[in-house]
């Protein structure tokens, strides 16, 4: 079968299993879009390619599986780098496949060309400037391998015109590309893992998103259940325990509670499932459980001691040590340790108002929360609105969560949940963005509307950049520069204009009649919510403090 290059990308996508892929085409990946009319993959058209990558994302979050996201040569190219390099921090399996200038080109500062390959190595788990159209034989199929296996992460192909436009027999398919086979933990670690546990009075499970990525949120409920062991969360691991789970303390790090704080101070033995010790979670990473042993599980070897040296590493697959520890570890009840966190979690607990209104963040969160249900994914921008989530949404579910954790990118939130709506079209998408955040990619409401997502996007709006606003007040002695957004924007008339339904809040006679109205629309809808530019996100952890020297609004 004699094809040219775009179709064989196309077909080597299909026989990976790719059903939907979101770009926009440009002059350098014209011969891929040509190729797609042949093919029933869906091709999902962004107004910006930023937010294809965020799409990409979207769909990886809410399926466990590689997705794949198009852009051009030069501006296209280099306006998918954000996305990737979120993609690379938080772990999600992307393959980015972009067109450049045709090979004899190369380096002559063409039209629209820039050394993609160069501006991609750092933000990928690998990255290819594919040179032959044999080579694509055989660089499709190991991006994928390589993207899902070990520790996830995205794959970046760029691919010369010419090339795609060049033709080739097709005598026999290369294997789709799969996940290698996962490092497994020894018989030796295990029985230093057990014997640690069994000796400590005080253990504690710090659990990340390498549990959700390994598919063992299950297995690792069941352990702490079995041997009474309670569990702090990461900011993205926060779905692998079910919100009210007697365990569960919640989030640790710098918006966490001081529950958290306290149980890991005195913690004397802590199991970090899935973690890289992020900054944001560890604080001062000096004093960060200072009388503990540590045992740290983790697929990737180039975490481990990278910023927090175990008193036992374990370079293996969460998963398969957690079903060794479920079949070997006896049933234990820790009762006074027990006691002790539901003590912390019963006197350090985020409060949430009792009145109700709406003009509360965790009351409408809650209030949200208890509209919507559990048949949700569940998304942030970043600022304020996203550790106001962090703290107080009821997750149930693993994949229910999805955020810009490492990257911290604003503007993530309305494309990933565009995807996830995509990927996951039987529940709603529901995201949670605020005023700075939602302007960075508004336009993909145009995106949303043209597919009739099942999108519901609840926007805080203080008219400010909330969380720098928070710091400068906190930590700058008040001086605000450059963080108060004086346009009154109206986003209600923005959804309308774009196709989608709008509801302002600040406008409504029944703030919760209108909320309720507005979740049970169907398609696309955009509530604005009028918040204070007061309200601030406490506990906080000062930049560079310790956990334990966390703020709280008693004593700000």
């Amino acid at each position: 079968m004699k094809i040219s290059g775009a179709q064989l990308i196309i077909k080597l996508l299909e026989r990976q299993g790719i059903t939907q892929i979101a770009g926009m085409p440009g002059g350098a990946n014209l011969p891929m879009y040509d190729a797609l009319l042949d093919s029933d993959i869906k091709h999902v058209l962004v107004r910006h390619e930023q937010s294809a990558g965020f799409i990409a994302q979207g769909i990886a979050r809410a399926t466990a599986k590689a997705a794949v996201c198009f852009a051009s040569s030069g501006p296209a190219a280099t306006n998918l780098i954000t996305a990737i390099a979120d993609a690379k921090l938080d772990s999600i399996p992307v393959v980015a496949i972009t067109g450049q200038v045709s090979s004899a080109m190369l380096g002559t500062d063409a039209f629209q060309e820039i050394d993609t390959f160069g501006l991609m190595l750092p933000v990928t788990k690998h990255n290819y400037l594919v040179r032959s159209i044999e080579e694509l034989l055989e660089v499709i199929p190991e991006a994928f391998r390589i993207a899902l296996s070990g520790r996830p992460g995205p794959v970046a192909i760029d691919i010369p015109k010419d090339i795609q436009n060049q033709m080739i027999d097709i005598e026999q398919w290369p294997e789709p590309g799969v996940a290698a086979p996962l490092a497994q933990p020894s018989t030796t670690e295990m029985e230093q893992i057990k014997l640690m546990i069994e000796s400590a009075q005080r253990p504690m499970l710090m659990v990340g998103a390498g549990v959700i990525n390994a598919a063992a949120s299950e297995q690792l409920v069941q352990l702490a259940e079995q041997i009474d062991i309670p569990a702090v969360t990461t900011f993205l691991g926060l779905s692998v325990f079910p919100h009210s789970h007697p365990l569960n303390l919640g989030m640790l790090g710098m918006h966490g509670t001081k529950a958290t704080s306290i149980a890991l101070e005195e913690c004397d033995l802590l199991i970090g499932a899935g973690v890289r010790f992020d900054d944001r979670a560890t604080g001062k990473i000096s004093e960060f459980c200072p009388k503990a042993s540590v045992i740290h599980i983790d697929i990737d070897k180039s975490e481990i001691g990278k910023l927090k040296t175990p008193t036992l590493a374990v370079n293996a697959d969460i998963g398969a040590a957690l079903s060794k520890l479920l079949q070997t570890m006896p049933p234990c009840n820790r009762i006074e340790w027990h006691s002790r966190i539901q003590d912390l979690k019963a006197k350090h607990a985020i409060i949430t108002p009792e009145h109700g209104r709406l003009s509360n963040p965790y009351c409408l969160l809650q209030k949200v929360a208890e509209l919507v249900g559990e048949n949700t994914n569940v998304h942030t921008d970043v600022g304020q609105h996203q550790m106001w989530t962090a703290q107080v949404y009821p997750f149930s579910r693993p994949r229910q969560w999805s955020s810009s954790g490492g990257l911290g990118t604003m503007g993530y939130g309305l494309p990933a949940a565009i995807g996830s709506a995509l990927a996951d079209p039987g529940r709603m998408a529901l995201l949670f963005s605020g005023d700075g955040s939602i302007l960075i990619n508004i336009q993909e409401l145009d995106t949303a509307v043209e597919h009739n997502l099942n999108l519901k996007i609840v926007l805080l709006n203080n008219r400010s950049l909330g969380l720098v606003r928070q710091q400068q007040t906190l930590f700058f002695k008040g001086n605000l520069s450059a963080v108060n957004n004086l346009n009154a924007v109206d986003y209600a008339a923005v959804a309308k204009a774009m196709g989608a339904s709008g509801f302002d809040l600040a406008d409504a006679t029944d703030p919760h009649a209108t909320l309720k109205q507005a979740l049970n629309t169907p398609g696309v809808v955009l509530i604005n919510v009028p918040i204070d530019a007061n309200e601030m996100v406490f506990p906080m952890v000062p930049p560079g403090a310790a956990n334990k020297d966390l703020i709280d609004q008693k004593s700000c």
